[in-house]
């Protein structure tokens, strides 16, 4: 993935007259199915729109808001599937072509600093990259375990971190570097994904 095509070369995205208009969930999911058809892929975007979502209602955000976090996440890799080498990049076209809020595409550019070049600045840019490589890593950890989710614990979660051949795709440093920019412990990342990914609408 560190291929220097990805990078975007700017950190402007979508327009400010746009701010608030968000994209309604059924058009959102109608994308994703036409743009993605690897599943497994599809399970990873839903998981995190839920952490996004989950968390944005954590906070007691408006309902507005919460739909664009939710977005954000849904959406962060709509375009992986079918045009890896222009990853972020179509998507952030297709959402800035239908007047989406400017929030929105930012995270999703922003959601791999050192793949794209575009820093997180705001809470939901943060949270995006740092739910990103943590959802997926805990789901292949859950799929491993008979039970699942169901007593799974951070130290398991760690001891699997240490473990550089278990998810070896997944990026411990982007895990760390995200928990810093989000000033949040990573265990604490893990808590939350822990006791949220499971509820995910998979459907």
């Amino acid at each position: 993935m560190e291929n220097i095509s990805l990078l975007l070369n700017r950190d402007l995205f979508g327009s400010e007259e746009n701010r608030g208009k968000v994209m309604p969930i059924h058009e959102a999911k109608t994308l994703l199915d036409d743009w993605v058809k690897n599943e497994k892929l599809k399970v990873h975007m839903k998981q995190v729109g839920h952490l996004m979502k989950a968390f944005a209602i954590s906070k007691g955000y408006s309902e507005e808001i919460i739909d664009k976090w939710y977005l954000a996440g849904l959406l962060h890799d709509a375009d992986w599937d079918q045009w890896p080498d222009q990853h972020c990049r179509k998507i952030i076209e297709e959402l800035e072509s239908k007047a989406i809020d400017p929030e929105i595409i930012r995270a999703i550019a922003s959601h791999g600093p050192r793949y794209f070049g575009v820093e997180p600045k705001s809470e939901m840019d943060k949270m995006l990259y740092a739910f990103d490589e943590l959802s997926g890593f805990v789901h292949a950890y859950s799929l491993m375990r008979p039970e699942g989710y169901t007593g799974m614990e951070v130290k398991g979660v760690k001891k699997r971190l240490k473990d550089k051949t278990f998810a070896a795709q997944v990026s411990r440093e982007d895990i760390q570097d995200a928990s810093e920019r989000a000033e949040i412990p990573v265990d604490d990342l893990i808590q939350f994904v822990i006791g949220n990914q499971a509820d995910a609408d998979l459907t």
